[in-house]
């Protein structure tokens, strides 16, 4: 009786520890949330494996389903020159050597914002970002900007990897980055995975933290993209970077990360 009872007690603790964290991320994965709760587990002398702990969320209705939406903002039907895929077989060691961008989508209440991104691809960290109500070319250089303005390693060369959407392959683009020794890269395909650590951002911020709802107006939308940005650089674990925050890693090197790169077939 006395087991059952404290059983109970500790499933109440856990329980109210994870709805904590999931009012600051209410998209934040179960294996995620398990991994942060460790130290509380050894805290409050705490027994729990994961098997356990996916039922304890699956009987009390919290873990998060998957969505499958995807839209894509591209548009690479132009006549500006696209770079080559530079970063193809590249190995990358450390921060501050890619970046890579992307453009989406944000409904509005009555209208539609725009929103990039630059992440860089060894961190996962967001490192520069720009939310607005036009796709024009100045919406992606604001957001290079942010990101050079933040540089934690400004000696090293960065490779700037992005789709052939026309902001990316523009000429007032093009001049911004060759002035600040920037080398671009683009994606040669319609296949995802040549851009897959952008396309996964993306996706992460919209399904994760809110701004795949209707927001009410733009500058809501900008309040909440700023505070899902430090909510995921600096709180959520990714489980392609040893259960670590982006922001942790990125002033690390030689982590192991995940490559979303697709795996040529052996004949």
């Amino acid at each position: 009786m006395k087991h059952l009872q404290k059983e109970s007690l500790q499933f109440e603790l856990i329980l109210k520890e994870v709805r904590n964290i999931r009012k600051l991320q209410p998209k934040y994965g179960t294996l995620k949330i398990f991994k942060e709760l460790q130290n509380f587990f050894l805290e409050h002398n705490i027994k729990m494996g994961r098997d356990r702990f996916f039922k304890l969320m699956r009987w009390n209705n919290l873990l998060v389903k998957k969505s499958k939406n995807f839209t894509t903002t591209t548009n690479s039907k132009h006549r500006f020159f696209k770079n080559p895929n530079r970063i193809l077989d590249l190995e990358i060691k450390q921060s501050e050597q890619v970046w890579v961008s992307d453009i989406t989508y944000v409904k509005l209440q009555n209208d539609y914002a725009y929103l990039a991104l630059v992440t860089d691809a060894y961190s996962k960290k967001i490192v520069g970002f720009n939310i607005d109500n036009h796709m024009r070319t100045e919406l992606v250089v604001n957001a290079l900007k942010m990101a050079l303005k933040g540089r934690n390693f400004p000696e090293r060369q960065i490779i700037h990897h992005s789709d052939r959407g026309i902001q990316y392959c523009s000429p007032e683009f093009e001049q911004y980055t060759l002035k600040n020794d920037i080398i671009l890269s683009n994606t040669q395909n319609s296949d995802p995975y040549e851009n897959a650590v952008a396309e996964r951002m993306n996706r992460t911020l919209k399904y994760e933290y809110g701004l795949k709802e209707t927001i009410p107006d733009l500058k809501t939308a900008q309040k909440m993209t700023q505070q899902a940005v430090h909510l995921y650089n600096n709180h959520r674990m990714h489980f392609s970077l040893d259960f670590q925050t982006p922001a942790k890693v990125h002033i690390k090197q030689n982590v192991k990360y995940k490559s979303y790169k697709r795996k040529k077939l052996v004949i």
